[in-house]
């Protein structure tokens, strides 16, 4: 992959994750805090984004979801100590740095090194 391809992929995985995990927290709310209908319209509306988005990368399904399930993790642990308050500690810090050792691992190997 190009320098350009991988900026690319990780904007893409970013804008997604945005999108879900800010499209779930507002259905969340809508539900379980009874907001206003138009917060969980938004918010589905978000999801559908995301799921649109992730079709922007240029692997297959399956790695792109795998690899986006890395990325999921850190913006949840992120978007989690914005709306609960609730810092990561040293275990979700860890966690979530194997975590995208093995996400660069799987998207971004060179192309030779993947079994085919």
């Amino acid at each position: 992959m190009t320098r350009e391809t991988v900026v690319r992929a990780i904007a893409v995985f970013q804008l997604a994750g945005i999108c879900e995990i800010w499209g779930g927290y507002m259905l969340w709310v809508a539900i379980k805090d009874k907001q206003p209908l138009w917060v969980g319209v938004f918010g589905a509306i978000l999801l559908v984004a995301y799921g649109v988005i992730a079709t922007i990368q240029p692997t297959g399904f399956g790695r792109t979801y795998a690899a986006y399930g890395g990325i999921f993790v850190i913006l949840a642990l992120l978007g989690g100590w914005k709306v609960d308050e609730i810092k990561p500690d040293l275990y979700d810090v860890s966690g979530a740095a194997i975590i995208m050792a093995g996400t660069i691992d799987l998207f971004f190997a060179p192309e030779q090194l993947k079994y085919k």
